[in-house]
């Protein structure tokens, strides 16, 4: 059952929580520089090669602290790889940036991340993960996530198609930036994004003559996985180089809060802001009606032009005010009980 048969997750509190934090000082391990080369085993000249350094099935945290500079690589942080932390200058000081994409041949838009993560525990903090394949190249993933436990605090994800894949498992983002077009938010994570900054930029060639974009596009397959998307307290907007456009002409340019991936995606926002940009119908179907009547998209308490519910799509939802705090960070992510695991 979901909540569109009346079933909600108990709620276990009352407000919906600040969620697991950063460690507000974590002393760097190793350090990567470009330019550096290596000095006893602490500097390193790629991202990857410190993750390597990282000792296996680590129980402490590992800091690595990624210096202001653009790295070009594709980084992974296995599975045995965990408590794994970058450490950035800031979004947009510290890039790391890849251009993999399904276009290419033999590529999958799971191995197209330009910083995919496996290991439990990963947090990353103050930098900009991109994928720069152009608006035409298909499926092109910035950052995926496979990692239980995992906080990203103040990081910026730049792409196009599928900029970030929560793929599994409990995620927590907080104050984060993501833009991209089309289902750029997606995977079949329990994932919470918390004051983050959604926006749409520009897609295909001849951007002017209009497009389809959904923000989300959740994959939960049955309905006993407890996973899904909450945005609490987000501002879904677009980049000004798409407002300049969406204002030439409004009605050719439509985006949506998400669409069904999988047959049970569910997708919540709560007390978020919606720019012009968001269609009034709200949601847009996958194919057909594939999906409409076991998904659960919910809107509580919306703010802003897009957030108009007279004209929203009949399969989407209303939260009832009693079951809100369902989605709270403790209740959805059990994410009040990290913070043993980060202290």
């Amino acid at each position: 059952m979901t909540e569109r048969d009346g079933f909600w997750e108990p709620s276990v509190t009352e407000g919906f929580g600040v969620g697991p934090a950063v460690p507000s000082k974590l002393t760097a391990d190793v350090t990567v520089c470009k330019g550096k080369g290596k000095g006893e085993g602490r500097y390193y000249e790629t991202v990857q090669e410190a993750v390597n350094a990282a000792p296996d099935e680590g129980e402490k945290r590992f800091v690595i602290y990624i210096k202001e500079g653009v790295y070009e690589e594709r980084v992974r942080v296995p599975l045995k790889k965990r408590n794994v932390v970058f450490l950035g200058d800031g979004m947009g000081k510290t890039v790391i940036t890849g251009s993999a994409n399904v276009g290419q041949p033999g590529m999958t838009t799971y191995n197209s991340a330009t910083v995919g993560v496996a290991g439990d525990g990963f947090i990353a903090k103050d930098l900009t993960i991109q994928n720069t394949a152009g608006a035409n190249a298909h499926q092109a993933v910035a950052f995926r996530s496979d990692s239980d436990l995992s906080v990203i605090e103040n990081c910026e994800f730049i792409g196009n198609q599928d900029t970030l894949y929560a793929h599994s498992l409990r995620q927590f983002y907080r104050s984060c930036r993501i833009i991209g077009n089309v289902d750029f938010i997606f995977g079949n994570s329990a994932a919470i994004f918390q004051d983050c900054e959604i926006l749409v930029r520009p897609r295909q060639a001849r951007p002017e003559k209009g497009e389809n974009n959904a923000i989300t596009a959740h994959g939960r397959t049955d309905p006993a996985q407890s996973t899904g998307f909450v945005f609490q307290n987000c501002m879904v907007n677009g980049t000004e180089e798409y407002m300049a456009l969406y204002y030439s002409k409004p009605k050719v340019h439509k985006n949506y809060l998400g669409r069904p991936w999988k047959e049970y995606s569910r997708t919540v926002f709560i007390h978020s802001f919606f720019e012009a940009l968001i269609t009034p119908q709200g949601w847009m179907p996958w194919s057909g009606d594939f999906a409409l009547k076991t998904l659960y998209y919910g809107e509580f308490q919306n703010s802003g032009p897009g957030s108009n519910l007279t004209q929203r799509v009949p399969w989407s939802n209303q939260v009832p005010a009693e079951h809100v705090f369902s989605y709270s960070v403790q209740s959805f992510i059990q994410g009040d009980d990290w913070n043993h695991h980060l202290s």
